[in-house]
């Protein structure tokens, strides 16, 4: 039986999904789905953490995303940034999931010293137990995360470990209510 038939079989044969294992490159099929460019980035991804780290979400002309392990959002950043090129944070985002009791921080990286990467965004994300909302800080990878880590810390809750700042700047200082971006919170009076 090959493989695409036994994938078939057990559920895990998704379309535009890349799952493979990093001694290979990307499948003929997934291929004619896959630009080359993003197509080579994902490789490159791929072959250097295997795909136990890298979980590629979606590839399309321009964009990518990937989901990553909290404990290695550190390393693929670091890989990204001296190997891959994208030298830039343009921001920092995330997403409450209550019912997976995880939040989603999302950084979307590019380049400003690589033209042929400066139209692509590489979204790289990690899901975290949103009852113990913490992160280790990318800031020391991408200098330009710094006000965007501490929107997501003050708007989600996401306390991100070794930033220097983990404060308010968009809220009041005496803000007590729950962050304002998680699905619970309400606006008094509605």
């Amino acid at each position: 039986m090959s493989s695409n038939q036994s994938n078939k079989q057990n559920g895990s044969d998704q379309k535009g999904k890349v799952t493979e294992s990093p001694q290979t490159s990307l499948s003929t099929k997934t291929e004619a789905v896959v630009p080359e460019f993003e197509g080579s980035i994902i490789n490159q991804l791929v072959t250097r953490f295997t795909d136990k780290v890298i979980q590629v979400i979606y590839v399309r002309p321009g964009r990518t995303k990937i989901l990553v392990p909290p404990n290695e959002i550190v390393n693929v950043a670091t890989f990204i940034k001296e190997t891959i090129g994208l030298d830039h944070a343009e921001s920092v985002s995330g997403t409450d999931y209550p019912k997976d009791s995880q939040i989603e921080v999302i950084y979307h990286l590019s380049s400003y010293s690589d033209e042929k990467l400066s139209s692509h965004v590489l979204a790289l994300s990690t899901r975290i137990d949103r009852n113990d909302s913490r992160l280790h800080s990318l800031i020391d990878v991408f200098k330009s995360a710094e006000y965007h880590e501490r929107e997501t810390f003050e708007m989600l809750g996401v306390y991100f470990e070794g930033h220097p700042r983990n404060d308010r700047f968009l809220l009041p200082e005496d803000w007590a209510d729950i962050p304002p971006l998680r699905k619970e919170f309400r606006i008094k009076g509605r």
